[in-house]
This record gives C-alpha cells, structure tokens and sequence, in this order.
C-alpha cells in the first residue's frame, strides 16, 4: 500500500466531463487524480459508433484551454445555421420556420459536431502527457470524506490524499447517495433515440430541430463527405430522436431500411434519400434536479448534477459549464495558497452553477411541454410564434448567443481566456 503527496482534486468518473475537468486542472499545473471502474479505450481510433456530440462553442474553448481541442484526430463540423420547424412526421414542415446563421453574431460557428470517438481519443492523448495528472483506470474508489480532508482507496491499493472529490460518475453517481444529496426526477415517457446517417445531399453545415408532436427530432450535420457512407450516399449527419416509449420500441426492432424510411419521414427531403449508419442508441428521458451540489469536500458535475430534456442538445454543454465554474474556483484558491476544498469554495461554484441550470432545465421542460402535443389551436399558435421570432432581430440574435453558450455573465474559460498555471 502507498501514498502520495496530497491532491488538489480526486475525480471519480472518467467520461468526457471528469476527463475534461481532470484535464483542465492538470493544465494548470494542479495535482490531479482520476479515476474510473472501466479501462480507457485503446489509443486506436475505433470504428464509428453512430455517437456524436454537439460542442457549443464556449465548451470548445474550454477544451481549448485544457489542450484537448487540439488534440482531436478528425476536424469537427462546424454548425453555420440552424433551421427550426414545427411538423409532423410524413408531412412537410411549416413553412414558418426560424432560421439562424452564426455570421449574425460570430465569425465561428455556433458549435461542432465532435464525433464520441474523437473527443475520447483527444482525452486519451492529452491526459498521459501531463506531468501532474495521474490515471488510475480500471479501478474502484473508497471514499471518507473529513473537514479536514479526503482519503481515496484504490483496489490496485494506492491511498489518495486530497482536498476534493469530484463526484463525474453520472446520473446514478453513488457518492452523491453516500452523501444524502436528494435528487428528483422527472419522467417524460420518452426515449431518446441516438445514431447516425449517410445522405444523399450535402448539408452545408446546416442543422435542422423539427418540433414533432411526440418528441423532437434534430438533424446535426457532420464532417466529411470523405468520411463516411458510400458513392450514392457521401455525406452524413447525426441524428437525435426522442419519441413516445411505446413507438420508439416500434422504431428501435425496425430493421436498417424501415429505420431508414421513418427517418426520412421525419426528415423532409432537403438530403435526398438517407441510409443509417454505425450503432444506434437508446436511452429513457427524464429531467434530474438535486438539492445542493456539494457536500464535505465533494463537488457535483455533469449528469451527476443535473439532467434535462435533449430537446436543445445542451446536456454535455451543462457539463463543460460545471467543468469551466469548478475549476476556476479550484484553481484560483489553489494559486492563493488556499484550501481548494473549504466550504467556501464549494458554495461559490453552486452560487455560480445552480441559477444556470435551473433556467436551462425549467426552459427545457416549458419546450417540451409547449411542442410535445398536436392539439390543433395549440400547433398554429406555436407555428405563428416561430414565424415571429424569425422577424426579430434582436431576440433572435439573444437566441442564437444562447445556442452558443454565450449568455449573460460568461467569464473566464469559456469567453477564451487562458488558464491561470500554477506557481
């Protein structure tokens, strides 16, 4: 059994939002720990799986910052406009639709589709490369948690020192239960239906949310067209579907083709014909709500923390958001000489995420509540509502800097600045 000097931060979890956070601080020069019950993929890039993440662009300057960015193996897609419609599936959609181009508010996109293996091959490259972060993968963590400090104890039988845990291990996250942090959730009765296709037409950079009466359906377009799919299908996109549960069960047994046909049903014709891609993906939608988001040196982030609707694509954003707050506060006490883990630092890093969140999921949940239904008055008075936002200006505008994460008070990490490095 051995120890270690102490730690800034010990992060359970190594998904894309502990990775990046653990990435963030060891790029400041900080201690850091992370530590997952899986081992990390190989290094090889792996076939395409279907998954693909939608990076506003305020995370990607986060990445940015902690040097993952650069790191990605394949160029990402940027999102230059966003098309949204209210519809419903086999009919063509409203011709009052609200139409976004990034041009309007930045010269860089409003995101990019990053595809799930990239952004886990840009991890996996950067973190080994850094001399204070240490990756313990697969093993499982004990945790007692003092006023005075953490203790974390490896099955390889290492003993962790540090003066925060960072609970990234997901919705289910068991340090959170250990806590007592109470979290409330939200059924929507959906599942969310995630994949990819090859079409027949270019994109253009264009990503189209069609408001359907049981779930919205989103087009993201992704790189290529040299990547993916074949002669008669060169280009591709990704998908993400959220449906009623009993006809997403339909849609999910169907095979490649029928798939394919509700696709395109959904889709309208602006690709031309389309073929599914890679793996697809499924998972039942409900929004999560906790009551704090910290305890005796433990931290929430990422689906840890929160959940909502993937009606606007903003979950893993959410998380970056969590990644860039925690860190600066981390980093910022750490430079001064403090404790990184006080209830101070700990309570300004809630103060920064809670009122955020709230808005994003209660947002979220009056979308879904608004568009989740067919009822006719209902339908044409949301149909008007689009077409009148695509008339204003300033609101749209106010829209389309919400799209990349560039909403009031953004500091710090996610506006470009540079980490603060540790003396």
């Amino acid at each position: 059994m051995t120890s270690n000097p102490e730690l800034a931060a010990c992060v359970i979890g190594a998904g894309p939002v502990g990775a990046s956070f653990a990435a963030t601080l060891a790029a400041a020069g900080l201690p850091v720990a992370v530590v997952d019950s899986a081992p990390l993929p190989p290094m090889a890039l792996p076939d395409f799986d279907g998954r693909a993440y939608a990076i506003a662009l305020t995370s990607k300057r986060l990445l940015a910052a902690s040097g993952v960015w650069e790191r990605l193996p394949a160029e990402p897609c940027g999102i230059r406009r966003i098309r949204v419609a209210d519809g419903r599936p086999g009919e063509p959609a409203s011709p009052l639709s609200l139409k976004f181009e990034a041009a309007e508010v930045s010269e860089e996109p409003f995101g990019y589709m990053v595809e799930a293996r990239s952004l886990r091959m840009a991890l996996n490259a950067a973190m080994p490369e850094m001399p204070s972060l240490r990756v313990f993968a697969p093993a499982t963590a004990t945790v007692e948690r003092r006023a005075d400090g953490a203790t974390v104890r490896l099955s390889t039988g290492e003993v962790l020192q540090t003066r925060l845990v960072v609970a990234a291990e997901g919705r289910n996250s068991p340090l959170r239960r250990q806590a007592g942090i109470r979290a409330t959730t939200l059924d929507y009765h959906q599942i969310g239906m995630v994949g990819a296709f090859a079409h027949e037409l270019p994109h253009e950079g264009v990503a189209l949310e069609q408001f359907l009466p049981n779930g919205p359906f989103a087009q993201l377009p992704l790189a290529g067209p040299d990547r993916f799919g074949t002669a008669a299908y060169p280009h591709a996109s990704a998908f993400v579907w959220a449906d009623r549960t009993p006809i997403a069960r339909r849609m999910l047994a169907l095979d490649d083709e029928g798939f394919g046909r509700e696709l395109a049903r959904r889709l309208g014709p602006h690709l031309g014909a389309v073929k599914p891609i890679g793996r697809r993906w499924s998972y039942p939608l409900s929004a999560l709500l906790v009551d704090r988001w910290t305890d005796t040196r433990l931290a929430l982030i990422g689906d840890a923390a929160h959940g909502v609707h993937p009606i606007a694509g903003q979950g893993l954003n959410l998380g970056f958001r969590d990644v860039a707050a925690l860190a600066e506060e981390v980093i910022t006490a750490w430079n001064a000489g403090d404790d990184p883990g006080t209830p101070a630092v700990l309570a300004r890093y809630q103060a920064r995420r809670r009122p955020d969140t709230l808005l994003m999921l209660t947002g979220m949940h009056a979308l879904e509540r608004l568009f989740g239904n067919d009822f006719a008055p209902v339908r044409i008075a949301r149909r008007l509502g689009i077409a009148a936002v695509d008339r204003m200006p300033g609101l749209k505008r106010a829209f389309a800097r919400q799209a990349m994460g560039l909403g009031p008070g953004v500091t710090g990490l996610l506006a470009g600045q540079g980490l603060m490095k540790a003396g």
